[in-house]
């Protein structure tokens, strides 16, 4: 019995095909959120996570959803004992659209295929490969120790690719069930592919939309050109008030004081590089005086996600009627979302803009921001057990640069968080071609098999 001898139970997983079977039979069940009428396969594939759960000895509940839009959730549990803390771990299994026949070499999107390096298929990455990874590792410790030495939640919900709807109201409706000391969980991206993430916490996000509506109809530009204010062109200069031409956001009721000095000292040793087949780093984009991993870890992010005017597949001798824009803020904990909007009105309406609406988006679709201070007991704990397991220490991010419902459980069930990703920023989630790498599933095990057997012993973080 050895943490060496459970770090290799899990690793075997990687080699021996399990890891691969309990996947592909995963990602066979096509659990496309957004499609309302895969909504039997998101309750099949919680049956079968349960079903699996329980041969670990987890009793679970699958939980409807509060929420019409959202899909169920799952929440099992494995106690051990009174005495001991309780460790929540958390995925979710719905996938974005299957995107069939938009594959590379004929793949099909609800089965594994492995080619070299890559696993391929819906799911793999993002994030039914990675929460089989946790599962797996549980498994491992198990085996080896007869016990895990905690109590363990598992929360599963399939909803995260919709905005996590009715995810709050579970975590309030069954707060006792779901209070735990800590949550270690898989999702995400590493910083660079080579060494080992630890993410505290999140960016929260909040979009919404700017409108100019200027007229019912479209005008002949001929003859109406110079003489009627064009919608397109008003919607245009009023995004470049709020945002300048190199990245700078004007509009400085959306950005933080400073970044903290914890945060800064963290980020400091962080750059940021390209992947192979991503896109080059543009070092004149962002706000001025801050490095890049202050821009994209510390800092508010203003985008255009997409924009509309006339029919830009076939465009017309017309002046539009309309423009509109949908906009994104990624914002840090050290901003109030609540201002955002407001402070949106407001500075376009100084600068001349009051024919621009701006409507907040969806409240489901807004996951706030979360951070763990990068010396919290429970990141200094978990970084020291990775750096025992690989023999590297790992990039500690005082919050990743996308977003989670990590909300829910830092701020509704008051859980310091950390998020162990083991998955790479080239993976094509979301789109056709979504894939792990063998190498960093076979890392994930052994990380998380050392994390689970390090949280059974007397050196586990202070609980709670």
């Amino acid at each position: 019995m050895s943490r060496d001898q459970s770090i290799a139970t899990a690793v075997a997983y990687a080699d021996n095909g399990r890891f691969l079977a309990d996947l592909a039979r995963r990602v066979a069940i096509a659990t496309e959120s957004q499609k309302p009428e895969r909504r039997p396969e998101c309750y099949r594939y919680l049956r079968d996570i349960d079903a699996d759960l329980a041969r670990l000895g987890f009793a679970g509940e699958i939980v409807d959803n509060p929420d019409p839009v959202g899909g169920p959730l799952l929440i099992a549990c494995r106690h051990e004992g009174d005495d001991l803390p309780t460790l929540l771990v958390y995925g979710h299994g719905d996938v974005v659209a299957g995107m069939e026949g938009q594959w590379a070499n004929g793949r099909d999107p609800w089965k594994v295929s492995v080619e070299g390096e890559r696993i391929y298929g819906r799911g793999t990455a993002d994030n039914k490969g990675q929460h089989t990874i946790v599962m797996l590792a549980l498994e491992a410790v198990l085996a080896t120790r007869g016990k895990l030495g905690f109590n363990t939640v598992a929360l599963i919900e399939t909803s995260e690719e919709t905005g996590s709807a009715g995810l709050r109201e579970v975590c309030q409706t069954h707060r006792a069930k779901l209070t735990a000391d800590w949550l270690i969980a898989s999702d995400g991206p590493r910083l660079k592919m080579e060494r080992p993430t630890l993410d505290g916490g999140t960016r929260g996000v909040v979009d919404f939309d700017l409108v100019c509506d200027l007229r019912p109809g479209a005008h002949h530009s001929g003859n109406w050109g110079g003489l009627i204010a064009n919608p397109a062109v008003v919607l245009a200069n009023a995004i470049s008030c709020l945002i300048s031409g190199t990245g700078r956001i004007n509009v400085r009721g959306i950005v933080p004081a400073k970044v903290p000095e914890s945060v800064r000292m963290a980020l400091s040793r962080i750059t940021p590089e390209a992947e192979e087949d991503g896109p080059q780093l543009d070092e004149w984009w962002g706000e001025p005086g801050l490095s890049q991993s202050e821009r994209v870890f510390g800092w508010t992010a203003l985008e255009v996600l997409a924009m509309s005017a006339g029919n830009p597949a076939q465009p017309v001798n017309a002046i539009p009627p309309r423009a509109s824009a949908r906009m994104q803020i990624r914002y840090t904990v050290d901003t109030d979302p609540a201002c955002f909007v407001p402070a949106i009105r407001a500075y376009l309406d100084a600068h001349g803009f009051s024919n621009v609406s701006v409507a907040p988006g969806a409240k489901e679709a807004d996951w706030g921001a979360t951070r763990l201070d990068p010396e919290h007991p429970l990141m200094r704990w978990a970084a020291a057990s990775v750096e025992r397991t690989m023999g590297i220490a790992p990039t500690i991010l005082p919050n990743a640069g996308g977003s989670l419902p990590n909300d829910c459980f830092a701020d509704i069930l008051g859980i310091p968080t950390v998020w162990a990703p083991h998955s790479y920023s080239g993976c094509s989630q979301h789109a056709p071609d979504e894939h792990l790498l063998q190498s960093l599933v076979a890392e994930g095990l052994a990380i998380m098999a050392g994390l689970f057997w390090d949280l059974g012993t007397e050196g586990r973080p202070a609980r709670r």
